[in-house]
């Protein structure tokens, strides 16, 4: 049978590490990369007669979570003791949330695949809640024993749960790169996946179209995109495998090898927790007033959605353009900045300079927006001058490779000095263009018959000779009018 036999279900969980300066529950701090176990304290590892005390940071960045994505804030929600023992969980519990989330429901839309192929659609969240983070264990620096440690205990997270609902690889990465565009957006969570930032686990099953819901398997820890895509390709195929040849899923929790590109059981079903989650008695349910929430939203950005409906309506930008534009907070800055200097009749030349140049510029260098040498001003300077015809297309490359090494200035006006500096102004004198003219068909004969001929490429040759010859700063359009006039008369 064919892939095409099978629907594939996919659901994601997402741990996002809230970027608060310190634990959910105490004051130690969450900076990354410090000494072991030298940001754990007594309340972290739950040392007797403690107490904790909840993030009021922590909780202000979930509803700002709910609001992004339409979803109903509790007015009342309650924190509750997930127990299990793991060496690294120095309580024998987790804080976590169970029946009454901090979050309920909400949607995010993604945009899948490119060109013709691409299209929207709009995955449901089942839940979004506050807990805190485990320790870690250390394996690799130790021989026949494990290292623990306990400075990312109590570190607060948002698990965010969506629905079953992505039906290929491609979907779920869709997804997690649209939710971890927006928890950055948002400035709730830094989004720095190799730190442990932003982690996915996902729930995969097959089943035949339209049939009744297959058996789960969970990928837990996913920590980049290409991981996530390549886990879940692995395991659809598996799974397809498995009971074609007769097999039967057996749900369990699965960790993915990038070094194979293969999953493993970690263990099954019948291994499988029975957290007897409780409320946690030294806690009170979590109260959210609509002061609190209309407070924390009025000082919401605004979100990429409306940002992306505002540059298709106001600024004639296609759908494919105003995406990819709001798909970082810092391009999206970076854009509405170089427009606001350009003007708005500049917006889709500053677009195209900015997903084209300064995209390809930012991903060679490893760069954000943020971090461009070429500011939106100078970036604005140089769509202006190639507007009003003072360089062509061509040349403003040049101008852009002059701006990102630093030359011409700091300011506005860098690209006007190097275009001065280094005599680029395009010639828009129509008597030494056709003095030009002349001389390349004098000297190409053969491409005048060509054309004559029919052979439309050779007007391109032509016209490629002309610009050669006034090394690049004939007016394009004047050299297309005069040499047709020249060809044709």
């Amino acid at each position: 049978m064919s892939r095409s036999d099978w629907e594939v279900v996919i659901g994601l969980e997402v741990h996002a590490q809230l970027n608060t300066a310190s634990k959910i529950f105490s004051g130690a701090s969450t900076a990354f990369g410090a000494a072991p176990n030298v940001q754990a304290c007594a309340v972290d590892i739950a040392l007797p007669g403690v107490l904790p005390v909840l993030n009021r940071g922590a909780v202000e960045r979930a509803i700002r979570f709910g609001l992004a994505i339409g979803a109903n804030v509790a007015s009342k929600s309650v924190f509750a003791r997930k127990n299990y023992f793991y060496p690294d969980l120095p309580k024998g519990y987790q804080i976590s949330q169970f029946e009454l989330p901090v979050v309920q429901g909400g949607e995010i839309t993604i945009r899948v695949g490119e060109g013709d192929k691409a299209y929207e659609k709009t995955v449901q969240l089942t839940r979004a809640h506050l807990e805190e983070d485990a320790g870690k264990s250390l394996h690799e620096d130790f021989h026949g024993m494990s290292g623990i440690d306990l400075n990312r205990a109590g570190t607060p997270l948002l698990e965010i749960v969506s629905e079953p609902d992505m039906r290929s690889s491609a979907e779920a990465v869709a997804y997690a790169r649209a939710l971890h565009a927006l928890v950055r957006w948002i400035d709730i969570c830094d989004g720095n996946m190799q730190e442990g930032s932003f982690r996915c686990d996902a729930n995969v099953s097959v089943r035949r179209p339209g049939g009744p819901l297959g058996t789960r398997r969970e990928i837990k820890n996913l920590n980049s995109f290409r991981f996530l895509q390549q886990a879940i390709d692995f395991e659809v195929q598996w799974q397809i495998d498995t009971i074609e040849d007769g097999g039967r899923i057996q749900q369990a929790t699965v960790l993915f090898d990038p070094d194979t590109g293969e999953t493993r059981m970690m263990r099954s079903k019948e291994d499988a927790h029975d957290y007897r989650y409780f409320p946690d008695p030294d806690l009170l349910p979590l109260v959210i007033s609509p002061e609190w929430k209309a407070r924390v939203a009025s000082e919401m950005p605004e979100l990429p959605g409306a940002m992306k409906a505002r540059f298709m309506e106001q600024w004639g930008l296609s759908a494919y353009d105003a995406t990819t534009l709001t798909a970082s907070k810092e391009v999206a800055a970076f854009y509405q900045a170089t427009v606001d200097a350009a003007g708005v009749a500049q917006a889709k030349p500053c677009a195209n300079w900015v997903m084209g140049d300064l995209a390809a510029r930012l991903n060679k260098a490893e760069l954000d927006a943020s971090a461009s040498p070429v500011s939106p001003a100078q970036l604005a300077g140089l769509v202006a001058r190639i507007t009003d015809g003072t360089i062509s297309n061509n040349i403003g490359k040049k101008v852009f490779e002059a701006l990102w090494n630093g030359e011409g200035g700091t300011d506005a006006n860098a690209a006007d000095a190097i275009i001065e500096a280094q005599g680029l102004r395009q010639t828009n004198d129509a008597g030494a263009i056709e003095a030009m003219i002349d001389e390349v068909l004098a000297a190409n004969q053969k491409s005048v018959e060509e054309f004559r001929a029919g052979k439309d490429k050779a007007f391109n040759a032509l016209v490629g000779q002309v610009m050669r010859a006034s090394k690049g700063k004939a007016n394009p359009a004047q050299v297309n009018e005069l040499l047709k006039r020249k060809l044709e008369g």
